[in-house]
């Protein structure tokens, strides 16, 4: 099935510019590639519509001005530099059965496009018109059932969900799917934070809000992705909706000073997924993703699945239990110090050097510390299986004081 992207590059392709789709409220839905070096080609009002996704209304009435809205063939628009547009435009209206759903943008040229080529490009116009009102008809908020399908238990309940999302979805429920986490889902002053509209993300089909924690929540969004080698759909519109909430990320931090970050949302990206029934399962790892960049920001501000290393397997334990009996008194706040010092040993291999150097102290008093922590642990450090439990009970406890979780599963037996 055809998708916004594969349309819109085919009309550049055939017009030999580089076309933009906004829908009928002028937001981007999505835009061919700018090889050109002419700066004229990338004028205040396109360069504004690319950059936040949208126009401003007065230049919506300024276009609509020349009767775009009723038009059912190209429409060519003079260039007005006093308004910022400093190119020419020629408009393709998207329509679907008579209505107006969107409009297909190229930059205009002397002598610019013949008309044979102007009418193919408005029958792969029409094609985006079908797309758009297929996605309209099947609802663009999709929430109840994205939700279901990823919060059902295996077995019936999620074979039932699964299939009214794939009814609810039609011709898009094929291909290649992944799932987007951004957690917590909050206003920078902890207040809850509107869901923003699928249809004003590109590439994403659905969203919904799930419980994090004791009383957060955290935003889960189905990406829709073009090959199953680039995941950059997915991260794009993971990074735009973790910048939403937390502006910016900052710069990263030496391994010493790390700590989770304080409120600050954190997005996680699962693998790709060619069955709707597989959408949990890459939940979970979005979540998963997430939960260990909260935990560890150098993996943010998105992580993908496929590059958290072991806290693949740490984000599967269980939350909430207690931590592993030998690293109890150590996780005390009284042994904070010795604590972050047995986990920057750890990262770095024990190489006692780099460790003393990352934390900025003399070697002596890291190897006092170390003499410290083998007393409180009852482990010793220069056994390999002593040192992998020790460092997981440090990364799990890591975890926890993120105070994350997509799905609270029952502590271990004590």
């Amino acid at each position: 099935m055809d998708d916004h992207q594969e349309l819109v590059d085919e009309i550049s392709a055939l017009l030999g510019a580089p076309a933009t789709l906004e829908n009928r409220d002028f937001r981007l839905i999505a835009f061919g590639a700018h090889d050109s070096d002419d700066d004229s080609a990338m004028d205040p009002v396109r360069t504004r519509s690319i950059l936040t996704r949208g126009s401003t209304a007065a230049v919506r009435a300024w276009f609509e001005g020349f009767g775009i809205t009723r038009a059912t063939g190209p429409v060519r628009i003079p260039a007005a530099p006093e308004a910022g547009v400093m190119r020419g435009r020629i408009c393709l209206p998207v329509r679907h059965r008579g209505v107006v759903l969107g409009y297909v943008w190229l930059l205009d040229d002397d002598p610019g496009p013949s008309d044979a080529r102007l009418a193919a490009a408005m029958d792969v116009a029409a094609r985006i018109g079908v797309l758009l009102a297929d996605e309209e008809q099947a609802g663009a908020d999709l929430t109840r059932e994205l939700r279901a399908v990823l919060t059902a238990e295996r077995g019936w309940q999620r074979d039932m969900a699964t299939s009214a999302l794939r009814t609810a979805l039609g011709a898009r429920a094929d291909g290649l799917h992944t799932v987007v986490c951004v957690a917590p889902w909050a206003a920078p002053d902890g207040s809850a934070q509107p869901l923003p509209s699928a249809r004003s993300l590109p590439a994403a089909t659905a969203l919904c809000a799930l419980p994090w924690g004791p009383d957060g929540q955290a935003l889960a969004v189905l990406v829709r992705l073009r090959t199953p080698d680039d995941p950059g759909p997915a991260v794009a519109v993971a990074a735009r909706l973790r910048d939403t909430v937390a502006g910016p990320p900052p710069g990263r931090r030496p391994a010493a000073s790390r700590t989770p970050a304080d409120g600050a949302p954190m997005a996680g990206v699962g693998d790709l997924r060619r069955e709707l029934a597989d959408l949990a399962t890459a939940w979970q790892e979005a979540a998963a993703a997430a939960r260990a960049a909260l935990a560890e920001p150098r993996f943010g501000p998105v992580a993908e699945w496929s590059a958290i290393g072991p806290y693949r397997l740490l984000t599967a334990l269980p939350t909430g239990g207690p931590a592993d009996p030998a690293a109890r008194e150590l996780l005390t706040p009284a042994h904070q110090e010795l604590a972050r010092t047995a986990e920057v040993y750890l990262d770095l291999s024990g190489q006692a050097g780099r460790t003393a150097a990352e934390l900025g102290i003399h070697r002596q008093t890291l190897y006092y510390r170390l003499s410290r922590v083998e007393q409180l642990t009852g482990l010793r450090l220069d056994d390999g299986e002593d040192r992998l439990l020790l460092h997981m009970a440090l990364k799990a406890a890591r975890l926890e004081r993120t105070g994350g979780s997509a799905v609270r599963r029952p502590a271990a037996p004590s």
